[in-house]
């Protein structure tokens, strides 16, 4: 194993890490996982965290970081629509890395040498092919990081680095909950108001119409809430803010 950020397994098979140097904002994460696709020669990557507690029927993947760019809102909901449930009973059971075919023929994620040690989604229900990382941290910071690319073909050496650096970029965003909870606390009313309609699904135009404020207004109060919930996008804010327990 090339990669050991001071990893161990306890007996339960929850992977337990030191703490990496301080890190001070999620952007602060990005060179990491660009680094990390770039190796796999992946195309996209994302970062997915369990939301909720209890029962697998109870929990839901929201998605933390990705760079989907404007694609974001389609390819997140598809993916999670694809294999949502079926990652959440995984993470459950096994810590095995998943990976799945796309929807081309040639759309597919392989690991010849290390095909025992990984297990298969369902193949040909997006259009990439990819692998997922879970990762679980205890009873918070449970969670995937994929990567997805039109094709793959993964050696058993980089499955393993990945796997242990995706430990550690995981590990990283409990940290970085922890850091930021009184932040959050410091949200108005209507910032919360605003990312509860945003959360639904309402675009700015109809959220000003709903509160009688101005679109301006709307978009104001929604860039100070994800300032203040220390996210890169709106998309990030209200997966935070749901965390929290601010919106549902």
């Amino acid at each position: 194993m090339r990669y050991q950020p001071g990893k161990a397994t306890d007996m339960s098979g929850e992977t337990k890490l030191s703490r990496s140097h301080r890190i001070s904002g999620r952007s602060d994460l990005f060179p990491k996982l660009v680094s990390m696709q770039k190796l796999i020669d992946a195309q996209n990557f994302a970062v997915y965290r369990l939301n909720g507690s209890g029962l697998p029927s109870k929990q839901r993947l929201v998605c933390e970081l990705e760079n989907w760019g404007l694609a974001n809102p389609v390819m997140n909901k598809a993916f999670v629509e694809a294999y949502g449930e079926a990652m959440i009973e995984h993470i459950e059971k096994s810590l095995l890395p998943l990976m799945w075919n796309g929807r081309d023929s040639d759309s597919t994620a392989e690991t010849p040498d290390f095909a025992a040690f990984t297990q298969r989604l369902k193949p040909h229900l997006l259009p990439f092919a990819g692998v997922a990382f879970p990762v679980r941290l205890g009873s918070v910071g449970n969670g995937y990081i994929i990567f997805t690319a039109k094709f793959m073909d993964v050696a058993s050496d980089m499955i393993v680095e990945l796997h242990g650096r995706s430990c550690q970029i995981m590990m990283e965003l409990l940290s970085l909950d922890e850091r930021r909870t009184p932040a959050a606390e410091a949200l108005s009313d209507r910032e919360i108001a605003c990312l509860q309609l945003a959360g639904d699904g309402r675009i700015s135009e109809e959220i000003a119409e709903k509160l009688g404020l101005s679109v301006h207004t709307v978009n104001a109060y929604l860039g100070s809430a994800t300032i203040k919930l220390d996210s890169v996008n709106r998309i990030q804010a209200i997966a935070k803010a749901i965390r929290f327990g601010y919106i549902s």
